[in-house]
């Protein structure tokens, strides 16, 4: 099987650590998946360390809104290594 596809959370794990976050509007037009939340649900079960934070953007209308931006959180925000 080591040519299988990657699965939706792996692509999400990846795009994590090439990128640095992901939000709804790239995990659909990058990776074309649909459900970023529930994929982030399921990597924080299997014990990834993935925070969140809402972000204003501008929509196609030039309205602020809100959207979610995930990103690994750190261990230690004292700055300590």
């Amino acid at each position: 099987m080591a040519n299988r596809k990657p699965t939706q959370c792996e692509k999400v794990k990846e795009y994590l650590k090439e990128f640095g976050s992901i939000t709804q509007m790239q995990a659909l037009n990058d990776l074309g998946i649909m459900r970023l939340a529930s994929r982030i649900s399921e990597l924080r079960e299997r014990g990834e360390n993935i925070s969140g934070e809402f972000v204003k953007v501008k929509n196609r209308y030039g309205e602020l809104c809100e959207i979610k931006r995930y990103f690994y959180a750190r261990h230690n925000k004292a700055g300590a290594a």
